[in-house]
């Protein structure tokens, strides 16, 4: 039996009652030999999500990490010693945590606005590469990215992780694996969440470094929608703006320009319709996606009650009537799981990655459909300014990206 298919049992791991079994007795408990080393480029707070996720799903090690901030690095390194057992490298420079021999792949956490710098020159390492999402904030610097990945020597892997949440696996599999609600036809899906955490330089709270909220945040949500629909979509309608947060948030003399709701409608090529609903001021997390085809409907949904520290509730409704058995179902990965970043999706996340360095297929997001995310969010965006709908095609061919629609 190979080493990654013993039993984790993790709560006994860590529970008292086994605190007293000795390393060398230890099989069922016992760490497992990483094979991949990682470096992290940029430690806050999503760069110190995934090294504490890889740390736990114990496929790769995090063998060392860089940041332009030195407190990040500081805290990062700090939190990391509570739960590893040796403490990573700190790189001087970019061009050190890319071309590190000891490395074979590299996971960018850095803001949004500088990924394309960062990955042209992690690129030339010709290492495999994680990319947090939004992959680009425009366009131009995404297409950049796909012909990038076309002509790198591993893979790159676009942070698109809502594709791993508990619910969204199950809805995908009833719709579009099982195909239990027949051909489809509409999706709506709706976020509803407090506003954007702090940032160092608070750069989420400006739309030129962040790419607005639609491409900040949505993008997860889009790509989704996108996969749903399988299909391309060919008008975008929107429409959002500022009404509650950081009105009065100022920095440098500049005012935060985010927008914290929005309303979206996608009509894609095969028929189908689309829309998504954004609200960044309610007092906790939830999510919904509504799937409905011909034979039914399900409803996919997320809470989460931060206030009451409570743990996340997921379910799947089926509703089928005359034409199947209709059941709702409670979802969820175990609490470890839960709890090391973003419901899960995270850890499923870095599985994917490790695989695909592995040589295994997987399904997690690649630099195209990262792009086609970020070309509804834009459209999207432009929509909110202008009051119009956006043309998909005369959009693309606005950003001579025209090529995509063959």
């Amino acid at each position: 039996m190979t080493q990654h298919k013993k039993p984790r049992l993790s709560y006994f791991r860590n529970s008292l009652g086994q605190r007293h079994i000795s390393d060398e007795d230890k099989y069922i408990y016992a760490p497992r030999e990483t094979q991949h080393k990682l470096g992290i480029i940029g430690t806050g707070t999503i760069g110190q999500e995934h090294m504490r996720v890889a740390t736990l799903l114990g496929r790769a090690e995090v063998h060392g990490i860089f940041d332009e901030s030195a407190k990040s690095l500081d805290v990062a390194v700090d939190g990391f010693s509570r739960y590893a057992s040796h403490e990573p490298a700190r790189y001087p420079s970019l061009e050190a945590a890319c071309e590190d021999p000891a490395t074979d792949a590299l996971m960018i956490c850095t803001p949004n606005y500088t990924h394309i710098d960062v990955i042209e020159v992690a690129a030339r390492s010709g290492k495999a590469i994680f990319l947090e999402k939004p992959m680009a904030t425009t366009l131009a610097d995404a297409s950049r990215i796909v012909e990038l990945a076309e002509q790198h020597a591993s893979f790159i892997q676009v942070g698109l992780q809502y594709r791993y949440k508990a619910p969204y696996v199950e809805a995908r599999h009833e719709a579009l694996e099982r195909c239990t609600l027949g051909e489809l036809c509409t999706l709506s899906m709706s976020e509803y969440r407090p506003p954007f955490l702090d940032k160092v330089g608070q750069w989420n709270k400006y739309a030129r470094y962040s790419g607005g909220t639609l491409v900040e945040k949505c993008c997860h949500y889009f790509d989704l929608l996108n996969l749903f629909a399988g299909s391309t979509p060919i008008r975008v309608f929107a429409s959002g703006g500022q009404a509650v947060n950081f009105l009065d948030f100022e920095k440098d003399g500049e005012r935060a320009d985010i927008d914290d709701h929005a309303f979206v409608v996608i009509d894609y090529a095969n028929g189908l319709r689309a829309n998504f609903t954004l609200n960044m001021f309610a007092p906790h997390f939830y999510e919904e996606l509504v799937v409905t085809g011909q034979r039914g409907r399900l409803v996919a949904s997320e809470t989460f009650d931060f206030h009451n520290d409570d743990v996340a509730r997921s379910k799947l409704d089926v509703e089928l009537g005359e034409y199947g058995a209709s059941r709702s179902t409670t979802l969820g990965y175990p609490a470890e799981i839960e709890q090391s970043g973003h419901h899960g999706a995270t850890y499923f996340e870095h599985e994917a990655f490790i695989d695909q360095l592995e040589g295994k297929a997987v399904d997690s997001a690649t630099p195209l459909q990262g792009l086609w995310s970020i070309v509804v969010a834009a459209a999207a965006q432009r929509s909110t300014e202008t009051g119009d709908a956006v043309d998909i095609g005369r959009f693309l061919e606005e950003h001579a990206l025209d090529g995509l629609l063959a």
